[in-house]
């Protein structure tokens, strides 16, 4: 890693939690600008062709199980940024009820019989599509992750910061690429990885591959 010295301090809205004094400058790219134009065009066609699929989905949840049929958290975004994700619910409404904020796992119990489904196939994502026309989000780019694990992960996995330093993605290589086995550590790897290659061409690799992910039901965090 790299020395403070030659970190650019950025607080924002996260000016409590010292890893946000360790993130390194953004990334600089021809393509980010014509990214997000992307983002925005197709986020706004995807948006208006997902509604019905989310309304669906919306009353599945709702019979499925007690509680709303969507649920929104805190997340941290582009630069230590706090951002606002909404899904459609796929876990109990109780889920962390005895155990706080807790990363998802591989045949978590917590996961409703209509949530296994959506995780699967990425449907509980969809909401999410207006983050990226809001420009919170990017459709491709590291998955944001909550602050109280974020800060728990930074302290854990030196360089897990790194991630912030482009926005957060709706799929991303570390989603394609890693799966619920995955841990914070190597999640951080192939993040840091994206970064390194950003580029259109990694980009269109990684839908594809979501893409993949999507049609075989194999799921990724």
């Amino acid at each position: 890693m790299e020395t403070m010295g030659n970190m650019e301090k950025q607080t924002g809205t996260m000016s409590n939690l010292p890893f946000v004094s360790q993130i390194q400058p953004p990334v600089k790219s021809w393509y980010i600008p014509v990214k997000r134009c992307l983002d925005l065009v197709f986020g706004l066609i995807l948006g208006i062709f997902a509604l019905p699929i989310i309304a669906v989905f919306a009353v599945a949840v709702k019979l499925d199980s007690k509680g709303n049929a969507f649920y929104s958290q805190e997340r941290v975004g582009y630069m230590g940024k706090l951002i606002k994700v909404t899904k459609l619910r796929s876990m109990r409404n109780d889920a962390e009820r005895d155990s706080g904020a807790k990363w998802a796992e591989k045949d978590d119990p917590r996961v409703t019989r209509v949530g296994s489904f959506m995780r699967k196939t990425r449907i509980d994502e969809l909401p999410q599509i207006w983050s990226v026309v809001k420009g919170d989000m990017s459709f491709i780019g590291p998955r944001p992750e909550r602050p109280e694990l974020t800060e728990k992960f930074c302290h854990e996995n030196p360089g897990f910061e790194q991630r912030l330093r482009i926005m957060p993605g709706l799929s991303g290589y570390a989603q394609v690429h890693g799966g619920y086995e995955i841990t914070p550590g190597q999640k951080a790897i192939l993040d840091r990885y994206y970064i390194a290659h950003f580029s259109l061409k990694m980009d269109l690799l990684i839908i594809f591959e979501t893409i993949r992910v999507v049609l075989t039901g194999d799921g990724a965090r």
